[in-house]
This record gives C-alpha cells, sequence and structure tokens, in this order.
C-alpha cells in the first residue's frame, strides 16, 4: 500500500545503526529523503541509504547536549528545506544498582534518552506549527513495562518518553501535527546484545511467546505507517507494542512440550 511519504525529508536520531536504520532504510525505499543524526555515523549504512536514491545527509551529533540537538535541526532545515517527519530513536543505557546510582550516569541516561527528545520536538514542533503539517514518532522500549534488574535510570527515562509523547500530541493537534510512540521489545542490536552470550539469549527467547527476537526492520514499517498521513492520519497519542509478546511475559507454569499440547489438535 502507498504511504504517500516520497518526497517528503525525515529527520532520524540514532539512524545509521539498529533500530533506527531500520527505520531509515524503511522510510528511504519508500522515497523518503533522511537526515540521519548520531554518534560517528557508519559510512557503510549511509552508503546503503543512498543507493535507495533518496538524499542522505548525515551527522556526527551528541544528542544528549542542548546546543548540538539545536544545531542538528537547524542543519536539517537548511539542506533540505523542511522537516516533514521526526524520529526520536537515538538512547543509551548505562546500568546500576539503586544504591550505587551515581549522578553522572543518571543525568548522561536522561539528557540522552528524554531531554534530547523534549529538546528536539521543542525546535521541530516550531517548524511544523508554521507549516501546519508534520508527524512525530518517538521510539520507546518495553523497559517501560516490564521492570529489571539495574535498569533504574534507563527505564525512568524511556517511561519519561510516553507522558511527553502525550503532551505533546494534545498541543501539536490543533496544528494537523501528530505524534505516536512506537515501543520496541527485544532486536538483536548493539544496545541491547552487547556482552550477551548464547546461553543469555536463549533465555531470554524463552521469555518471548514469539520464541525469537525481533527485526529492526519491522519497527521501520510500523514508524513508517503512523507516519502516513494516508495510513494513520486519525491517529495521535498511540502507543505501539511491538515486542512480540515479551510485555506478557506468562508465569513459566508449563514445559514448551506442555504449552504446545494445550492447543494441538487431536489427530482424526
Amino acid at each position: 500500500m502507498d504511504t504517500e511519504l516520497r518526497g517528503k525529508v525525515a529527520l532520524i536520531t540514532g539512524g545509521a545503526s539498529g533500530i533506527g536504520l531500520g527505520i531509515a532504510k524503511v522510510l528511504a525505499s519508500e522515497g523518503v529523503h533522511v537526515a540521519i543524526a548520531g554518534l560517528d555515523p557508519d559510512p557503510a549504512a549511509i552508503a546503503q541509504l543512498c543507493s535507495l536514491g533518496v538524499r542522505v545527509e548525515a551527522m556526527d551529533i551528541d544528542v544528549s547536549k542542548e546546543e548540538r540537538v539545536m544545531e542538528m535541526v537547524q542543519r536539517t532545515l537548511s539542506v533540505f528545506g523542511g522537516i516533514d517527519l521526526y524520529v526520536n530513536n537515538a538512547a543509551g543505557a548505562w546500568h546500576q544498582p539503586v544504591t550505587r546510582l551515581d549522578s553522572e550516569t543518571l543525568v548522561k541516561t536522561m539528557a540522552t534518552n528524554l531531554y534530547a527528545c523534549v529538546w528536539a520536538c521543542r525546535e521541530i514542533s516550531k517548524h511544523m506549527i508554521e507549516r501546519r503539517s508534520g508527524s512525530i514518532v518517538i521510539i520507546g522500549s518495553t523497559a517501560m513495562l516490564t521492570p529489571l534488574y539495574r535498569e533504574s535510570a534507563y527505564r525512568t527515562s524511556k517511561a519519561g518518553l510516553m507522558y511527553y509523547a502525550e503532551v505533546l500530541a494534545i498541543e501539536l493537534a490543533p496544528y494537523r501535527v501528530r505524534v505516536n510512540v512506537i515501543i520496541p521489545g527485544f532486536h538483536l542490536t548493539k544496545l541491547s546484545s552487547e556482552g550477551l552470550g548464547p546461553e543469555a539469549l536463549q533465555k531470554i527467547l524463552g521469555e518471548i511467546p514469539l520464541r525469537r527476537p525481533g527485526r529492526v526492520e519491522e519497527i521501520g514499517y510500523q514508524a513508517a505507517v503512523l507516519l502516513s498521513d494516508k495510513l494513520s492520519g486519525y491517529t495521535t497519542g498511540a502507543s505501539i507494542i511491538i515486542d512480540g509478546g515479551l510485555h506478557l511475559r506468562p508465569l513459566p507454569f508449563y514445559s514448551e512440550k506442555e504449552l504446545l499440547a494445550l492447543n494441538t489438535l487431536p489427530k482424526v
């Protein structure tokens, strides 16, 4: 189905790797010109996007710094002349137990994951309000739904995105600017799988009802749908969970064999 996104301009933070790159590839395949902002954008990833026949602008930006976020927005506007779509995806994770959580880690986590989104949306909203159009997708995390040890700073930052997005959605709605949230589950990205051994991976997959990690392009497809006024023109303030059922996490009362037997039809 045609998304009617061709020719539009998208700014994507953290767009040169992981979920951000998955989103960028899908949008580029729809004919969207993309600006990518993040730390040390991968030249190979940028080349992949360029090969899809769209204009690509890569920026080495530390989004935890307010002045760099403002620079990011202004540079995108200068290069492309406008921003139609914004995807807030950049994130960092520095985990510590609650009794050892230091101020540096807390501030860095909040600045990268939450404040950066607020700063970017503040600047981009001014532009979208003036044009009376635009669409924003904010990438959350199932950390918002399922607590994990040592993730107090990360979980707080991601939960904050949800509540910020709701206020952003209602304030921008009169200007025909839509805001939605995607909540990804476990994907094999650098952020989620760093230091993850085979045994730990299998344990995680055992907690996911679909028994597999997500593919980054699956987030990209959903982002394209939400960003499209044609496909999601009446959708704002929504949160879409894409996690293979991880947030459901059934209690382990059944073995895999017993679970499969529950709904295996008897042979006739």
